[in-house]
């Protein structure tokens, strides 16, 4: 019986202290469960207020992109532009053949060669047919060859480039300093000729290279000879006028898409 009140008497302490406990709870629990009710309410508010803020003074666009509008005259004029390049290249090839008709004997001499880009003719001549040895004035036989080329190039509206060459031994001499200044002199003196002729100075321009640019092993005669030349560049109009670039010349062409532009 003392064990079982005992116990009864424990229990129901228990149960008081519990009762106690939860009415303390509770209360602050109000407590707390208004005062974070109080504080959500005035932050969400808040929120609320700062947004509306926001869209009236920012508001969100989408901007579009804008394309290239390519219209029915760019992509004529980019036709008529391939088109003349193209007539361009084809009338390139019959001054080819022109020069190679007059200058068949001096070709077959290996004196002269002849060749083709799609934008330049190089008309090579050695210097052999044009010089004597370390001058820079025309020989009399270079005259007559300078004629029949100014036949075939007076009528076209294209640059020439006249560049000069030489062989690496060196030369000191009054007139000439350098294998610079005797390849520049040699060029222009072809230059001043061409200008007797009547062909535009515009289109003229005289290039010195010295030895600088060989073709041949300057350690062997045979190639020391291929060295000593002058050379005529014949410069296409669509390289000159349309653009220096790869980019630009293929645009031109047709080689790559006009509306992808680079910033």
């Amino acid at each position: 019986m003392v064990s079982y009140a005992d116990f009864m008497t424990l229990l129901f302490a228990f149960f008081v202290v519990m009762y106690s406990i939860s009415s303390v709870n509770e209360g602050k629990y109000r407590t707390l469960s208004d005062s974070l009710g109080t504080a959500f309410s005035n932050k969400a508010q808040q929120i609320s207020e700062a947004e509306v803020i926001q869209i009236d003074s920012l508001p969100t666009t989408i901007q579009p992109i804008p394309l290239e509008n390519i219209s029915t005259t760019d992509i004529e004029k980019r036709r008529e532009l391939s088109e003349e390049i193209l007539k361009e290249r084809q009338q390139l090839s019959q001054v080819l053949d022109q020069l190679e008709q007059i200058l068949a004997p001096f070709i077959n001499e290996k004196l002269v060669s002849v060749k083709k880009n799609d934008y330049w003719i190089e008309l090579e001549m050695n210097s052999e047919l044009l010089f004597l040895s370390g001058e820079a004035e025309l020989s009399k036989k270079a005259l007559p060859v300078l004629k029949k080329i100014v036949e075939v190039i007076k009528p076209l509206p294209n640059v020439i480039n006249i560049e000069g060459h030489t062989d690496n031994i060196p030369i000191d001499t009054l007139k000439f300093r350098s294998n610079w200044d005797l390849s520049s002199a040699r060029a222009t003196s072809v230059v001043h000729e061409f200008v007797k002729d009547d062909i535009n100075p515009l289109r003229l321009s005289a290039i010195g290279y010295g030895e600088f640019h060989p073709m041949g092993d300057n350690k062997i005669q045979e190639g020391r000879f291929k060295n000593r030349r002058v050379v005529l560049v014949l410069m296409a109009q669509a390289f000159a006028r349309y653009g220096a670039t790869d980019e630009e010349r293929a645009r031109l062409l047709n080689l790559v898409p006009t509306a992808v532009r680079h910033p």
